[in-house]
């Protein structure tokens, strides 16, 4: 069973350690798009593509970078 766009950003957002606010902002111009997806937002197609876009392309620019640290971690 494929998994919802919802779990799929869930996943990406502890991947990348991305604030929902900035992955929304930076995915679709929308800084609300995580909180809307968690209160039932349903996208549609065009959006939907326009998410995995920008997670592939991020993806693909970070692969091989060494992992971020957590602030204040030591």
């Amino acid at each position: 069973m494929e998994r919802s766009l919802l779990q799929r950003v869930e996943a990406f957002l502890k991947e990348a350690q991305m604030p929902p606010t900035v992955f929304g902002r930076a995915s679709v111009r929308d800084p609300r798009l995580v909180s809307d997806l968690r209160g039932g937002r349903e996208p549609g197609r065009r959006m939907i593509g326009r998410v995995e876009h920008f997670m592939n392309m991020w993806r693909e620019t970070h692969r091989g970078a060494a992992p971020r640290r957590e602030r204040g971690a030591r």
